[in-house]
Parts: C-alpha cells; sequence; structure tokens
C-alpha cells in the first residue's frame, strides 16, 4: 500500500505562511510606494505645471500672431492735429513654411523686393533660416504696398508670407513743436508728450491665434481666434498751432539776425492757468525724421556723411533737447521783476521810493557795476525799474533781507522742479549762501549767480503778473478716449499765492513803465498795453545771454512770454542786450498773437496815425470828390494825368494800407505796370526810410519803437527784400528801434 504522504513539521508551515505575508507586505508596500511616485508626478504635471504645460501645448499647436494698437492722436487746443497713426503693415516671412512648400524662393524674394524696394540678396538669406517661423521683412509698410504684396501672395498662392496689421506715427505739421511733442519710435515713446504719455497713448496690442500642424505650417480652415486689441488714448493738449508758428517764426528771425547757434528758447502761456499756449527750442528737427540733423549750425556746416557715428549721435541729442525745460541759465534782469515783487509785499519799497546811482556799488569788497558806467542819479522805484538799474535792485535785495529772500525763492517755486508734464525738466540751483552772504544776496537781487530754467522763471513772473498765483506749467488739458469721453483733466487749482492782489496790480504798472519809457521800449505795439522786462546776464567765458519777458494786456494780462538768445553776436551792428536783440522780435510776436486771440487794439491818438486802413475804391470819381474822400479818412494823394476822372488808382480799392498813406489817383492817365525796386531801409530812420520809399512806389508801415523822441531810433528789418521787384503800392512793414537801450 502507498504510504500517505508525510505531513510538514509544524515549524515549517509556520515559516511559509511568514514567508508569504512579508512577501504580500513587500508587494503592497512596492506597489503604495510606486502609486505614491506616480500620484506624485500626475499633481505635479496635471496640478503644479498645468498651466505650464497647457500654454506648452498651445504654443506647439498654434501660431500666435500679434495684433498692434493704434496710437492715440495728439491735438492742439482747437482740435488741429499734431500727431496722429495711421494704418500700415508688417511683412514678414516663416522661412520653414516656404521650403515645405518647394516654392520659388527667387521669384517670392525678387516681387517682395521690387514691392518694398528692399535688396533681393538679403531676403535670400533670410529665407535660408529654415529654423524660424518669423522673419520680419519690413516694418510699417504703407497701405499701398501692403495691398500689393497681398495681391502677390493670393494670385501665385504663395505659403509661408505674411502680413500682420499694425500703425505707423506721422507728423503732419514736420518740426512745429517739436521739442513738446517729441517722438515714437518701435519701442514707444522716445521723447516729449509722446514718452510722458506713452501708456495712455499706446492701448493694448491685440492677437491672431490660428492652429498649425507638428511641422509648423498654418492649417488653413481650421482654429482661429482673433482677440481685438485696444486703441490707445489721445491727448488734447494746451498748444495752439498758430501761436507756435508766430514763437518759431520769431525765435527763427532772432536767431538769424543775431545769433551764434548756440541756441534760443520761447514760451508763451496762459498767464492766469499756466497752459503753454507754445514753446519752441532752437536748434529744431524734423518729427518725421528725427534722426536726420536739421540745422547745419549743428555740423559746423560740414556734411553729416562726413562725420563720425559718435558725433552725428551727439548732435541728434543737442537737437532734441528742449532748452526751455532741460537748461539752466542765469536769469540776469528779467529777474528783477520777483525783486520787486518781494519787497512791495514786505513793504519795504513803494512807488514814494527812491535810490541814487553814482554808477557802482561796492558790497563785501566788491565793485557791482550798473549799465550805465556814468550812474542814473537820483529816480524814484518807477525809473529804477525801467533803468534797470543794478545798484538800486541790489539796495531793494538787501532790504528785503537774506532769510525772506530765499524764502520767497522757495515759494516761487525757483529752488524745485515745476513739475510740468513733459520729458527731461531740469531743476534750478539756488545756493544755500543765500541765507547768510551779504554778496550773495547782492548778485541775486539782479538775476546773477543762481540758475533757473526758463519754464520755472516764467511760472514765477506769471505769478507777479495774475495777482500773486503760482500754476504748475501744464501742456496736456485732458486724456481722452475713442468716443472723446474724457479719462483725466488737468487740475487749474494753483500752487499757492505768493504775492498780494495789490502787490501785483502795481508790478504790472511798473512793468508796463518799463516798456513805454525804460529799456523794454523797443517791445512796445501799436494799440496794446504791454508789461515787460528786459535782460542782459553774464555767462562764464565772458559770453551772455539776451532775453525778454512780456505780457499783455498790462492792465488785465491773458498772456506772458519769455524768449532768450544764448551767446549772441558781438559784431552784428545792434548793441548785445535783450532790449536791442530780443525786444523787437517779442513786439512782432505780440503783433501777431494779440488780434489772433482777440484782444482788441486801442490805439493812442499819436498811435492812429498811421494805422491800418482799407483804401476806398474811388474810380469813377471826380479828381476833387476822390480827394476829398481819401482826406476825409486821412489819406494823402497825388494825381497824375490832367482829366476830370479818377480812371485807376494806386494801391486799389480793399488795399489795407498804413491810414496816413499816399494814394496816386490817375486822371485819364494809364497806370504803369512796371515793377518797384524796394530800397533798402534797413538803418535808416524813419522820415529817411519812408522819403525812399515813397520815391520808390511803394508804402511804409511802421511797427516797434515808434513814439521815441530820440534819434536813435532806425529801421532794424522790413518786410521786403531790399532789391527786388514789386508792384507799385506794395506795403513794405519795417520795424523801428531804438538803439540808445542798454540793460
Amino acid at each position: 500500500m502507498p504510504q500517505p504522504p508525510k505531513r510538514r513539521p509544524q515549524s515549517a508551515r509556520r515559516a511559509n505562511r511568514i514567508i508569504q505575508r512579508r512577501t504580500l507586505l513587500l508587494l503592497m508596500i512596492f506597489g503604495l510606494g510606486v502609486f505614491v511616485l506616480l500620484f506624485g508626478k500626475l499633481y505635479h504635471w496635471q496640478i503644479t505645471e498645468h498651466y505650464e504645460l497647457e500654454s506648452l501645448a498651445v504654443r506647439q499647436q498654434t501660431m500666435r500672431t500679434t495684433v498692434g494698437a493704434t496710437r492715440g492722436a495728439i491735438y492742439d487746443s482747437k482740435g488741429r492735429l499734431l500727431a496722429q497713426s495711421a494704418t500700415a503693415e508688417n511683412v514678414f516671412l516663416s522661412p520653414k513654411e516656404i521650403e515645405e512648400n518647394e516654392q520659388d524662393k527667387a521669384f517670392i524674394a525678387g516681387t517682395l523686393a521690387g514691392i518694398l524696394k528692399l535688396d533681393e540678396e538679403n531676403i535670400l538669406a533670410r529665407m535660408e533660416r529654415t529654423y524660424s517661423q518669423y522673419e520680419v521683412i519690413k516694418t510699417k509698410v504703407e497701405q499701398e504696398d501692403a495691398d500689393r504684396v497681398r495681391a502677390f501672395i493670393s494670385e501665385n498662392k504663395i505659403r509661408g508670407v505674411f502680413l500682420e496689421p499694425t500703425s505707423k506715427r506721422y507728423y503732419p505739421r514736420g518740426s512745429l513743436a517739436a521739442h513738446v511733442i517729441g517722438f515714437a519710435n518701435d519701442a514707444g515713446g522716445a521723447y516729449g508728450l509722446e514718452a510722458v504719455y506713452d501708456d495712455q497713448l499706446s492701448g493694448e496690442g491685440g492677437m491672431v491665434v490660428t492652429a498649425k500642424n507638428a511641422k509648423g505650417t498654418s492649417l488653413l480652415y481650421q482654429y482661429e481666434q482673433y482677440f481685438d486689441a485696444r486703441d490707445g488714448y489721445s491727448l488734447n493738449t494746451t498748444l495752439d498751432a498758430t501761436i507756435q508758428y508766430y514763437l518759431e517764426k520769431g525765435l527763427a528771425e532772432m536767431e538769424a539776425r543775431f545769433g551764434t547757434g548756440k541756441g534760443a528758447t520761447g514760451i508763451v502761456m496762459d498767464v492766469n492757468t499756466g497752459a503753454i499756449l507754445a514753446m519752441a527750442s532752437l536748434p529744431n528737427y524734423d518729427l518725421n525724421n528725427p534722426s536726420a540733423i536739421f540745422s547745419a549750425a549743428l555740423t559746423g556746416g560740414a556734411e553729416v556723411q562726413s562725420l563720425p557715428a559718435e558725433t552725428v549721435s551727439e548732435l541728434r541729442l543737442k537737437q532734441w533737447r528742449n532748452k526751455a525745460i532741460n537748461d539752466t541759465y542765469e536769469p540776469g534782469s528779467t529777474f528783477k521783476i520777483l525783486t520787486l515783487s518781494m519787497a512791495l509785499e514786505e513793504g519795504v519799497v513803494d512807488l514814494n521810493s527812491t535810490f541814487n546811482c553814482s554808477g557802482k556799488i561796492n558790497i563785501e569788497g566788491a565793485d557791482i557795476n550798473c549799465s550805465n558806467r556814468n550812474g542814473h542819479g537820483h529816480q524814484t522805484l518807477m525809473q529804477a525799474t525801467g533803468n534797470s538799474c543794478n545798484p538800486a535792485f541790489i539796495n531793494i535785495g538787501l532790504r528785503v533781507g537774506n532769510e525772506k529772500f530765499y524764502n520767497y525763492m522757495k515759494a516761487f517755486g525757483l529752488t524745485e522742479k515745476t513739475g510740468i508734464d513733459t520729458t527731461g525738466e531740469a531743476k534750478g540751483l539756488v545756493n544755500s549762501e543765500i541765507t547768510h552772504s551779504t554778496l550773495a544776496l547782492a548778485c541775486y537781487a539782479f538775476g546773477q549767480n543762481f540758475l533757473v530754467t526758463p519754464v520755472a522763471l516764467l511760472a514765477a513772473q506769471a505769478a507777479c503778473v495774475n495777482g500773486g498765483y503760482l500754476h504748475t506749467p501744464y501742456i496736456v488739458s485732458e486724456v481722452v478716449d475713442q468716443n472723446g469721453n474724457a479719462v483725466s483733466q488737468h487740475d487749474n487749482t494753483p500752487v499757492r499765492q505768493v504775492i498780494s492782489e495789490e502787490t501785483s496790480a502795481t508790478v504790472r504798472s511798473i512793468l508796463e513803465y518799463v516798456v513805454a519809457e525804460g529799456t523794454g521800449k523797443n517791445g512796445r505795439v501799436a494799440g496794446y498795453r504791454i508789461g515787460g522786462k528786459t535782460g542782459t546776464a553774464d555767462k562764464h567765458g565772458g559770453n551772455i545771454i539776451v532775453s525778454f519777458t512780456c505780457f499783455a494786456p498790462a492792465d488785465n494780462p491773458q498772456v506772458i512770454m519769455l524768449l532768450t538768445l544764448d551767446e549772441p553776436q558781438r559784431n552784428s551792428g545792434t548793441y548785445a542786450s535783450g532790449g536791442n536783440m530780443v525786444a523787437p522780435i517779442a513786439s512782432s510776436i505780440m503783433s501777431e498773437i494779440l488780434p489772433y486771440i482777440g484782444v482788441e487794439p486801442n490805439y493812442t491818438a499819436e498811435e492812429l496815425v498811421g494805422a491800418d486802413a482799407n483804401v476806398p475804391n474811388v474810380i469813377g470819381a471826380t479828381a476833387e470828390d476822390a480827394v476829398a474822400k481819401l482826406a476825409s479818412l486821412g489819406f494823402s494823394s497825388r494825381t497824375v494825368g490832367s482829366g476830370a476822372t479818377v480812371t485807376d488808382q494806386t494801391p486799389v480799392g480793399g488795399a489795407i494800407v498804413p491810414n496816413n498813406a499816399e494814394i496816386i489817383l490817375y486822371l485819364d492817365a494809364e497806370k504803369s505796370t512796371a515793377p518797384c525796386i524796394v530800397p533798402n531801409v534797413i538803418g535808416d530812420s524813419a522820415s529817411t526810410a519812408n522819403q525812399k520809399l515813397t520815391n520808390a512806389g511803394l508804402i511804409m508801415s511802421v511797427s516797434g519803437a515808434t513814439n521815441s523822441a530820440t534819434g536813435s531810433v532806425r529801421v532794424i528789418t522790413q518786410s521786403e527784400q531790399p532789391g527786388a521787384e514789386v508792384p507799385a503800392g506794395t506795403v513794405v512793414r519795417v520795424q523801428l528801434s531804438d538803439s540808445s537801450v542798454t540793460d
């Protein structure tokens, strides 16, 4: 019989069970460990890196094309465009896609080069970058050329050539207000308002997302989504393009007549709000081509191409620099407006105060001269200001005292930046020594030994004549959205009141005297009450800066203007001073601004003689009646011929000429059609100039220092060039200047 199997010993069975349990435990631990690892990895991929991996998948499966936002426009105060963006397109290639489609690269490159005016070899070289899907061929392509590229792609079923919408910046007025507006490049706003308001002007770009395959080729008629761009906001500025033109024209004339290429500045401001109506700096530049050197004075006559690249870069920075806010200078006697205001407010002087001037004054062992080395003698406060007397103003400053003088400079905003909304504003330099040094105070009192920016000085001067209120100068009145709704607006609240209304009124009357009878007499404008102050300040190295501040109407100011000319010529034949070089230009600019803004002239009896008037049409009238009619209007007349009836006249009816002009009447006589030759009257007295022009068959109109009784009044400009041929009866406008002015 077979033997029954032997049973394992008890200990063996127990050991086997232990092994089984251990194995099961190990399997459970191992499985749990693997599960934990897998769970952790999955958690990392699906939770921790979810968005990153999702983005990576989207990037692998889609192609994104940026859609640029249209940059906002910039307008002047009358709604006239100063800067705008027009639709344009970028042209780019996908070399990888072109290669995969086995297209004729030479055909594509040659055609694109012809349309876009590019180098064909350069395009072919870009096509060889088959690792790339985005090679820009040309940016900001005009719409006409972009449409030609689009037609080429469509007609020839080209793959791998694309266009993307963008915009291109245009400045319709070229160089007008260049330093204020600034310009934008591919990186955004670079200078001026374009830079300061870049975030508001730029808007937010959009995007086109399309599907692509594993090779990176776009899938036609598949997924595509368009995210709209938000166009930028626009700026409404305080600038007035017409006033800006008048200012720039005047500065260009001043630089041409008296400048040495060192530059000039001009600011026209609303005296009651701080709004900048115009601001200019020389040398200027063209906003549509800012990299081009605009002024020959910068290169010294050399060809730009012959200059080193570093030099050209430096010249560009110089022409982009807005001297009205970026540069500081010693203001000279135009600062006396502030010294006068401080002293009147403190009560240390009044209209009855008198001063003696011997031609110089000694302060702490240093002699400080007056412009009149022989001295002005005994003078009232008004006369001392009209004479721009340094010793008198040193005396006035010392009466104010060191501490108070310094505190007033702070109150007028001259120790800090004004906060004007444009780039690169400099800070004035006022030394702390003024608080304890008598010599420093003496120099400060007449505008020397410290530095200010033109814009800070003008804001302070405006406070002296507008009732005492200091305003922050500003250029942007409001930022508006695409529908014209205001996003933000400038707050016109004054920073502080520095002097009283009463003090300000006294300052205005004294400064009106300066223009009527003092060093500012060349700044007169017929029919208008002008207040102002001349300035001639020393620079290191023996050079000077000449300037003139003026405001109008003097009894109720609306506008205030500051002009400066850096390092004027010393051999121009004109005495180098603010009164002789700058004031006549200011007069010319103001004579255009004031009628433009609606300030009506109010002529004195003396000014009324020679004011512009319309010539009546007397053709057909009898000689006797014509002469009588002309005489009743102030015109003189002379006759040519012996007939009884007027058959022609010069000037013609309706012409605008001075109301004391001579009208030529032709009595059955033929009117000559021969042109008249304009004589040169520069440097002549008014009477001599009038005689020359009348003898030439022309009519003279005068402006400037027309009521001076001195023999030093001479013609400094004439509207028609000497030697030019013009029709008989042409009005030649001349400006008179009193060369005896010193400051």
